[in-house]
């Protein structure tokens, strides 16, 4: 739930072609500040899956980044079942019980999507409980991504 001093935000749910191109930018402006200037990291974000992604965001009732976002995969694109990645809060949503809320409706939504399969994602490692907290298990050993511990969860079908 949403505290009282944040925007009520604009849920918005589809596919790469169905985004504006200030909607495409303004997704690609905050991936960019959270995942690479935020986190002092280096990679490429842009890696050819958003074009097969449906894009989760939570938009400022003005026009600008949104609050948070995430890029839902169809079975087969990342891994074998349905996937979520991308998963962010920015500005404004933060602390306020966004994410969760975020992380919800792109399981809800996949799982009305893809009855019965699993959902996969790579978490940060220091955000395990936070997923597990959303039915996510831990599967295998951590890893380093970029520089950043993670850890492969599947949520079960």
């Amino acid at each position: 739930m949403l505290t009282a001093a944040a925007p009520t935000p604009r849920w918005r749910s589809c596919r790469f072609d169905a985004l504006s191109v200030h909607e495409l930018q303004y997704i690609y402006m905050v991936r960019q500040q959270v995942f690479c200037v935020e986190q002092r990291c280096a990679y490429l974000d842009v890696d050819g899956r958003d074009e097969a992604a449906c894009h989760l965001a939570a938009w400022p009732g003005e026009q600008g980044m949104p609050l948070a976002y995430a890029r839902l995969l169809d079975p087969g694109i990342k891994y074998a079942e349905p996937a979520i990645g991308r998963v962010l809060t920015f500005g404004a949503g933060r602390g306020t019980g966004l994410g969760r809320e975020l992380v919800q409706r792109a399981v809800a939504q996949l799982v009305t999507a893809f009855p019965g399969q699993g959902i996969r994602l790579s978490a940060q490692s220091h955000l395990e409980r936070f997923y597990a907290a959303q039915g996510f298990q831990a599967v295998g050993e951590g890893y380093f991504e970029d520089g950043i511990p993670h850890i492969e969860m599947c949520r079960p079908g």
